[in-house]
């Protein structure tokens, strides 16, 4: 359940991550993606990949949008090269939460994020997070996969964008 609670937010963080980004902000490049996340003060990198194309992409950057409206007072973007920078700041429960995401690549066979977090008051103990994110395009999505699709080790496959869809009105910015 800890794992599965896991993803569930870093789903969201990624997606929160772009949420009303400029038009001119790089996408992914649709197929199958390997993703490696590291915390700072977690266990090894956590590893998983995920079958996108533009329209799954466009929904979860949607449901961000969402979340972003709802629960941050800043949200920017700034683009120079093939390095996006974000900086927010949101409400998560009773915690205000400070971000800055740094993501750089291509976005077509790579990128990398490195993201800083402070929180105040501290979230379940913890004043600062730092996370690296390390994603590689592996080619088309594998037989079976459908865009949105994340797989993970022991987990099997979930579909956030589809668990959205069944969440009550009101939850997850429906």
């Amino acid at each position: 359940m800890h794992n599965y609670l896991y993803v569930a937010l870093i789903s969201l963080f990624i997606s929160s991550a772009w949420a009303e980004t400029p038009k001119d902000m790089p996408k992914r490049k649709s197929g199958l993606w390997d993703l490696s996340m590291k915390m700072d003060a977690g266990p090894a990198p956590m590893r998983m990949q995920q079958c996108v194309d533009e329209k799954s992409d466009d929904l979860m950057q949607q449901q961000g949008e969402k979340q972003t409206k709802a629960n941050c007072s800043k949200n920017t973007f700034s683009k120079a090269g093939n390095r996006v920078t974000s900086e927010s700041v949101c409400k998560i429960g009773e915690t205000t939460a400070t971000t800055k995401a740094v993501f750089s690549g291509d976005f077509s066979t790579a990128y990398r994020g490195e993201i800083h977090s402070s929180y105040s008051p501290p979230m379940h103990g913890m004043k600062e997070s730092n996370q690296t994110i390390e994603a590689k395009w592996l080619g088309p999505c594998k037989t079976g996969q459908k865009p949105g699709d994340v797989m993970m080790p022991g987990m099997g496959t979930m579909n956030p964008a589809e668990m959205m869809k069944n969440l009550p009105k009101g939850v997850g910015g429906r």
